[in-house]
Formats: C-alpha cells, sequence, structure tokens
C-alpha cells in the first residue's frame, strides 16, 4: 500500500464529505482532484455544484483516498479566484490535455490544505 505522500501525489479519484450549508448534515461525494504548483485542488466544469456551495460555507472538510492508500484526511477548502485561479486552471489543462477547453472562468476552484500533514500544504 502506497504511503499518504505518494497517494497525493498519484492519485486522482477521492470522495470528500462537506457540510450540506442548508442542511448541516455531511454530503459525501466521489470527486477528482488535481496536483500543481505542488499544491492541491479541487475543480469542476462550468456551473453549480453541490460541493462547491458546500465548502464557501464551510471550508472545514474531509477528504477520503480511496485508491493506492486509503485514509481519511481532515483538510480545508480555500476558494480561487481573479488571475490566481486564470493561472492555476491553465496549468491544470495543460498537465490533463482532457480538460483543455473544459475549464474556464465560471468553473469552481479550490485549494486543498490538509491538517498535519508536513510537506502538503499543512495547515499546522
Amino acid at each position: 500500500m502506497a504511503s499518504l505522500e505518494q497517494a497525493l501525489a498519484q492519485d486522482r479519484v477521492v470522495d470528500i464529505t462537506t457540510t450540506g450549508r442548508t442542511s448541516g448534515e455531511p454530503r459525501r461525494i466521489e470527486i477528482w482532484f488535481e496536483r500543481f504548483d505542488d499544491r492541491y485542488w479541487i475543480t469542476g466544469t462550468p456551473g453549480s455544484r453541490g460541493w462547491y456551495a458546500n465548502l464557501l460555507a464551510t471550508p472545514d472538510f474531509t477528504f477520503h483516498l480511496k485508491e493506492s492508500a486509503q485514509a481519511d484526511l481532515l483538510a480545508h477548502a480555500r476558494p480561487v479566484t481573479g488571475e490566481e485561479k486564470a493561472r492555476v486552471l491553465a496549468g491544470i489543462m495543460t498537465e490533463l490535455p482532457a480538460f483543455a477547453g473544459k475549464l474556464t472562468d465560471a468553473s469552481p476552484l479550490v485549494e486543498v490544505t490538509f491538517d498535519g500533514i508536513p510537506g502538503s500544504g499543512d495547515r499546522d
């Protein structure tokens, strides 16, 4: 089984559990995450996304590794906008050509930091 650091470097599909912005109940979904510029990001195609609205209301969430390693990581989402958003989305599309043309300024984007994991944007 891979270490947490290896999983964060090579895996792409995770589950996240957010807090429902209206209900206050946990909401778990499967989602892709990206690594760009030695940081971690969650994005998607343009449109309204429940996970994004939930993270705007309550930025602390659980990031569930489930591919090469299994772990539930405490995480924090920081919404990304403006020039930083344009730079990150362009970088993601360059590294993952399948996303080329699918991510726009209307795409949701958050940077993910982890609690207690040295070298992974940890907040300790």
